[in-house]
């Protein structure tokens, strides 16, 4: 089984992958008589094939526990798929590059902070929704369309947090992992 450590999250780090949703790392201009703020062109929205057309969804996901086991990856090839938390959410990300298969020397796990979206590239390997210490709400923005967009590889992976990250425990309260 490979065994990861996820690590935080950053945009150099993740590029291989696709890009980091993030305001603070981003440039802005004024819109909006100069009340807004616009971060503008964040993420590449990629997709591909016959009547492909951008999708904005919301998906509800429950809280996962950590150490966290995966028996596959999956891929979305027509399209890009990006994870933008409503409010604060953390989440574990385990990713691998395009491919038709994975080399598991190529995997990694990030932690966001709880600010930081992820858009995945087309075809790049990514774990589900792994949302931490609580139910989290997530603006997603994907590819509908005509045609297969979801494979999954199988691969055994563990994922863990560095032991000084705080998690949720069972009666959500927060405690420091030692």
């Amino acid at each position: 089984m490979l065994e990861l450590e996820a690590r935080p999250l950053t945009q150099e780090a993740f590029a291989p992958f696709g890009e980091v949703i993030d305001t603070r790392i981003a440039d802005y201009f004024h819109i909006n008589a100069g009340r807004t703020r616009r971060y503008h062109d964040l993420a590449r929205v990629e997709t591909l094939g016959e009547e492909a057309r951008a999708l904005i969804s919301i998906f509800v996901s429950q809280p996962v526990e950590v150490p966290l086991t995966l028996d596959f990856l999956e891929r979305h090839p027509q399209g890009s798929q990006a994870f933008v938390p409503m409010h604060e959410e953390r989440f574990l990300i385990v990713v691998a590059p395009p491919g038709e298969s994975i080399d598991p020397e190529s995997v990694r796990a990030f932690v966001t902070d709880g600010r930081q979206g992820v858009n995945y590239r087309a075809g790049t390997w990514h774990a589900i929704q792994s949302v931490l210490e609580r139910e989290g709400e997530f603006l997603v923005v994907d590819r509908g369309g005509q045609g297969n967009n979801c494979d999954e590889y199988p691969i055994e992976i563990r994922v863990t947090l560095p032991e000084h990250e705080v998690v949720a425990s069972s009666d959500t309260e927060f405690e420091e992992r030692q």
